[in-house]
């Protein structure tokens, strides 16, 4: 993509608000503050847990506590590849335009620093809960994976998922008063920087969009549905790491129809909150449709249909 004035101004736009919103982990984010286990972490329009009507009220709350402590480590987890995409792609800049670059070097400092929150979290939920919780995923084995497919692709996912946590905070997280409050703040800081990575993203893979050719979309589209498979088969592993979690220490045994019922659960919850409620994200529905032909986007969603159900 050729730079213009509007696309300058669209990255200036973007370090405009990262250095009004800077927020500082301690200082703004913890404050000296433990989690409230007596609350729930995600709300039910991500855990679902309400969905399982055989789980007493503190049984649901303990599941919706084991889902925001993977959701906060799944974050961590894709925030380093984005990071070190981010500052490839800034590169690209380094000859050109300035203003540009800073964005984009604002946006990997950005998500390092939300990898330091995310590896706090991590350590100040495992205090408060029982052991034997697992999270086998790790950032540098995903990157790696993640980075061998096309920029393309990387971007359209990349893109998918900054966009997903603009509608999980805006829509479930925000509303929730019923919340832990430390939970809640750390996805509010979150946000409010996501909110310019996503414009940069956007920015950048229609950059990218520009740059390939046709083959080389059409080879990028088959990248982009591995990549999902591969977000879905991380998906199932901590699904089932989960739901083993619970089952050991929920404090009574399980029907196996109900341990069963968790599972699938849990499952559902993870792929709702992971992939689909990014593709059903208008935004990132109109970036791709308008990169990629009909025959491409039908491969898309032959590809979805079996999650989406």
């Amino acid at each position: 993509m050729t730079m213009t004035s509007t696309h300058t101004a669209q990255y200036a736009k973007c370090i405009a608000a990262s250095r009004r919103i800077r927020w500082d982990i301690d200082r703004d984010v913890i404050r000296a503050r433990e989690f409230d286990f007596s609350r729930p972490f995600l709300p039910d329009g991500l855990s679902r847990v309400a969905r399982l009507e055989f789980l007493t009220r503190a049984e649901q709350v303990r599941l919706s506590q084991i889902q925001g402590r993977t959701y906060a480590n799944m974050f961590g987890l894709v925030e380093r590849f984005i990071a070190i995409k981010m500052l490839d792609i800034s590169r690209s800049h380094a000859y050109g335009d300035q203003v540009a670059l800073e964005a984009l070097v604002r946006f990997t400092d950005e998500e390092l620093k939300h990898q330091e929150l995310f590896r706090r979290i991590e350590r100040m939920a495992g205090a408060g809960m029982y052991d034997g919780y697992q999270f086998r995923p790790t950032a540098n084995g995903v990157a790696a994976q993640v980075l061998q497919a096309s920029t393309w692709a990387v971007l359209a996912l990349t893109c998918h998922i900054e966009l997903f946590t603009q509608v999980h905070y805006r829509l479930s997280i925000e509303p929730d008063d019923d919340l832990c409050e430390l939970y809640k703040d750390v996805f509010l800081f979150h946000w409010r920087e996501e909110s310019q990575h996503a414009l940069l993203d956007e920015l950048e893979w229609e950059r990218e969009n520009l740059r390939i050719s046709p083959a080389e979309r059409d080879r990028a589209v088959d990248d982009l549905i591995a990549l999902v498979g591969a977000v879905d088969g991380i998906v199932q592993q901590q699904a089932a790491d989960d739901a083993a979690y619970f089952r050991q220490t929920c404090g009574r045994a399980l029907t196996a129809q109900q341990a069963g019922d968790v599972s699938a659960g849990l499952l559902d919850a993870y792929r709702w909150q992971y992939i689909v409620s990014g593709v059903k994200e208008p935004r990132f529905a109109r970036a791709l449709s308008q990169m990629v032909s009909s025959d491409q986007m039908q491969r898309i969603q032959t590809a979805l249909q079996p999650l989406m159900n």
